[in-house]
């Protein structure tokens, strides 16, 4: 599987705290078959720099700008347009993997046919500590099963873009990967679950993903909005989504 090309997909912003930790996870995986484009939605801290000065020693990490701030969505669609692998692999430039992610998911997805597939991932603390808490996710999901359960972690995520073709993500400003697995599972795919936990969450304050009640709001305006769900079923969606966001958070 080395001749395996993965296109690693990293929007950054202000990502100055912690973009070098996130690329050298990516640098030390036992699969060394990669190219990471990290796409820069404008930052105005040191984050350009630092992905310039890793990209002059090592060109498979590459920097694309943008030229106006539009968001992750168009960030990440844009460095799925410039991917060149048989896979791509989302990570977010603050989360990092572990150093056999790639190969034990490649493998995965190899031995079994598969285009789609997640993993359990640990969540640290700001500064990396552990917290002791492990997402686990299930076996398999379906386009039904995720509407009720939003348990795959983009930072876990890799699709099979030879087989599936290159999807893109909703130009919305927070829920653009849940919107984006939809999409896949829509069209009759099935996602799969390794239950190892290969990557690791950042759980940072302030950061969107970390206020709750917006994430709510987001899911429900992905179920009303974009896939045109009726009342009652958002409404079924939206309990089981609350119950098991509830399940994961313990």
């Amino acid at each position: 599987m080395d001749e395996i090309l993965v296109s690693v997909i990293t929007p950054s912003y202000n990502a100055e705290k912690f973009i070098q930790h996130t690329i050298a996870s990516v640098q030390s995986q036992t699969h060394q078959n990669w190219e990471m484009l990290i796409v820069d939605d404008c930052s105005k801290d040191s984050t350009v720099e630092i992905i310039k000065q890793i990209s002059s020693e090592d060109p498979r990490v590459k920097l694309i700008q943008l030229e106006t701030n539009s968001g992750a969505a168009v960030a990440r669609n844009t460095a799925i347009e410039n991917a060149n692998g048989k896979y791509i692999a989302f990570l977010d430039s603050d989360d990092y993997w572990k150093p056999e992610k790639l190969e034990k998911q490649l493998s995965f997805m190899e031995k079994n046919d598969y285009v789609f597939s997640y993993t359990n991932y640990d969540i640290v603390s700001e500064d990396g500590t552990p917290t002791g808490t492990e997402v686990k996710v299930p076996h398999s999901l379906t386009y039904h099963d995720l509407l009720k359960n939003t348990i795959i972690g983009c930072l876990t995520v890799m699709v099979n873009i030879e087989k599936i073709g290159k999807y893109k993500m909703p130009n919305i400003r927070t829920r653009q990967d849940f919107a984006l697995w939809l999409s896949i599972l829509k069209d009759g795919y099935t996602a799969y679950g390794l239950q190892v936990p290969l990557s690791c969450y950042r759980k940072v304050e302030g950061s969107i993903s970390s206020n709750k009640v917006k994430a709510a709001k987001k899911t429900w305006a992905v179920y009303r909005n974009i896939e045109k769900l009726s009342l009652p079923y958002s409404a079924w969606c939206f309990v089981n989504y609350a119950y098991n966001a509830v399940k994961k958070s313990r």
